[in-house]
């Protein structure tokens, strides 16, 4: 009786099982958040637990998904075995990545892309890895009218006729991608809600959008923008930036990646005092600081900015041309500038050299709410020229002891 009673005992205090127990929409909602390859594992946990991953909402078949196929099976299967989980899947698929390889069938990637066209589809990020070769996208893609968010990598986009658009879609990225030419303005005319745009190198470079292009997008918050692939893209001024992107009065963030494009000296200026008034954050990448004229042209943009509170700028050095900026002048009086409404200020691969230390200053001179500056320097800098430009910050910190100035 003993033996039965302490038996008893043990069962009643025993551990629950209370992940089982939960809801079901709990339950795949944990699954979700784990790689693929171990929420199906979980089948093999209990009777209970062996058909609770294919209630998963989420698909994510990236690199680190088929470097674990590799290591497990023969890479002849990877397709069927791609397949066979697709056809076990009974939720509703919300959310999938797929990385396209050039082992890969393509009729096989089009099925599944029919799969989630017909399975409620709202996030999707497609494109190929280990391969240069541009992927067509299948016209079942076209058929998901559900999608509210796009990323597309090397990618061949032709528009099927019966295309009428993506009416529920708020972000797309685009990144080595090819249009038919002069396709790019139809098909952002056909997303009427689009809200997030980031646009990077075309897979072609020939293939440029042109200006009246960008401006279809109307009713864009934010707008990531590499200037090659522009068609005539020169910059002579903060003019050329504010006509490029001057139909955008909802713009609120703006990333500008100055890729193989300087600013030439000259070309009239002009302000655009209410064009931007709902910009707060700004990025500039690739932008070339020891070059006076560029320099010149960063601050004309900053200054047009009224509203502006976060500005990030990651340096790059291409060359020396050009005068010295008249902002650099010691005689300069800031306070008659006007005053800017920047809070917080990064720059990425700063050197020290005499036009970056030049814009902080001026920065700093302008902007009465700022409250911190931080500055990562570039990794080639040598020990003695790191200690110089700390020099120069302690003088500026010291100057302007309200505003945290920090290296990381």
């Amino acid at each position: 009786m003993d033996l039965i009673h302490g038996t008893r005992e043990t069962s009643k205090f025993a551990p629950q099982d209370f992940i089982s127990n939960m809801p079901d929409n709990v339950i795949t909602n944990i699954l979700d958040r784990l790689p693929l390859q171990d929420a199906v594992r979980t089948n093999v946990l209990s009777r209970n637990w062996r058909f609770k991953w294919t209630m998963l909402s989420q698909l994510v078949l990236d690199y680190d998904f088929f470097k674990y196929l590799l290591e497990i099976e023969d890479i002849s299967n990877h397709a069927k075995i791609i397949s066979s989980i697709f056809l076990q899947l009974r939720g509703a698929i919300t959310t999938c990545v797929l990385s396209v390889n050039n082992v890969l069938d393509v009729e096989d990637i089009n099925h599944w892309i029919s799969f989630l066209s017909r399975n409620e589809i709202k996030n999707l990020t497609l494109g190929t890895v280990g391969s240069s070769l541009l992927y067509k996208l299948p016209t079942h893609l076209f058929s998901c009218l559900g999608l509210k968010h796009l990323k597309l990598l090397n990618c061949l986009i032709h528009l099927p006729t019966t295309f009428h658009g993506f009416p529920n879609l708020l972000s797309l990225e685009l990144c080595q991608i090819q249009f038919e030419v002069g396709k790019f303005g139809e098909f952002i005319t056909r997303c009427p809600v689009l809200e997030n745009l980031k646009m990077g190198v075309f897979y072609d470079p020939e293939r440029k959008v042109k200006p009246d292009e960008i401006a279809k997008l109307a009713n864009v918050k934010t707008l990531s923008l590499c200037l090659c692939i522009v068609e005539n893209m020169t910059i002579t001024s903060s003019t050329t930036i504010f006509e490029l992107l001057g139909n955008l009065p909802q713009l609120q963030e703006l990333d500008l990646d100055f890729r193989d494009r300087g600013v030439i000296e000259g070309g009239a200026k002009k302000r655009f005092p209410t064009a931007f008034a709902c910009l707060r954050a700004l990025k500039l990448s690739r932008i070339d600081l020891s070059n006076g004229t560029v320099l010149s042209c960063v601050f004309e943009i900053i200054r047009q900015l009224p509203n502006l509170q976060t500005l990030e700028i990651i340096a790059t050095s291409v060359s020396n041309v050009g005068p010295t900026p008249a902002i650099c002048s010691p005689d300069v009086d800031y306070n008659t500038m006007g005053p800017l409404q920047l809070r917080s200020v990064g720059f990425i691969d700063l050197k020290g050299s005499e036009n970056e230390v030049c814009l902080i200053t001026c920065l700093l001179g302008c902007s009465p709410f700022l409250k911190r500056i931080g500055i990562r320097p570039h990794k080639s800098l040598a020990r003695d020229e790191q200690l110089m430009f700390d020099s120069k910050l302690l003088k500026l910190q010291r100057a302007y002891p309200v505003v945290a100035i920090n290296l990381y």
